[in-house]
């Protein structure tokens, strides 16, 4: 079985997202021995954004790194997502990596019927952060649309793990995080994994 963990705050050492995202990593590991593991840091190495010339195949470089975060994508099982939330929705780096795999032909292709997302059979669980609470709300453009774009791709099992109110004090971070250790589901293997 294969788990690609990714990573796309900008926080480092401080980020809630990277905490969390390495905690559902570890449980994985714990659960799985045998589970294999890629790390891909949005922060460190972003993926460029699209460009005309990544489109018209005349950006080399940039489209084997997209190349890459495809085989990496379409190799996983599971996928753990460290998302934080960034003015309502996803940092741009990460927007950057959805692109990369958002691809018609490989993970979606248009039918007579409509959209159909071909990347059905994975578990993806986005370690979400947020300075405030935005559960339920219309504020909440990140969950929605990462529900969305991998629900489109096929993708429908998907759990989030979330620390809200992280920025409103001291206590109000730790009492989330806490909360959010606790949220973590124990693993569970996968059919496809099987």
């Amino acid at each position: 079985m294969k788990l690609l963990h990714i990573d796309s705050s900008a926080l480092g050492a401080q980020s809630v997202t990277r905490e969390l995202s390495a905690a559902v990593t570890a449980r994985w590991r714990d659960a799985f021995p045998a589970l294999q593991v890629e790390y891909r840091d949005l922060d460190a190495q972003p993926l460029p954004h699209l460009t005309g010339a990544s489109l018209s195949g005349d950006d080399a470089a940039g489209n084997a790194e997209a190349d890459k975060a495809m085989a990496q994508f379409l190799a996983a099982d599971v996928i753990v997502i460290g998302a934080p939330m960034y003015n309502f929705s996803v940092p741009s780096t990460l927007k950057a990596w959805i692109d990369r795999i958002a691809v018609a032909g490989k993970t979606f292709r248009y039918t007579e019927h409509g959209p159909e997302g071909l990347a059905g059979g994975k578990k993806v669980i986005v370690a979400s952060g947020r300075g405030g609470i935005h559960t339920d709300a219309p504020t909440d453009f990140q969950e929605a649309y990462l529900r969305q774009v991998l629900g489109f791709l096929g993708i429908d099992d998907i759990e989030f793990v979330r620390a809200e109110g992280v920025a409103y004090s001291p206590q109000h971070r730790s009492e989330a995080l806490a909360q959010a250790h606790r949220s973590i589901a124990q693993p569970v293997l996968l059919r496809r994994a099987a």
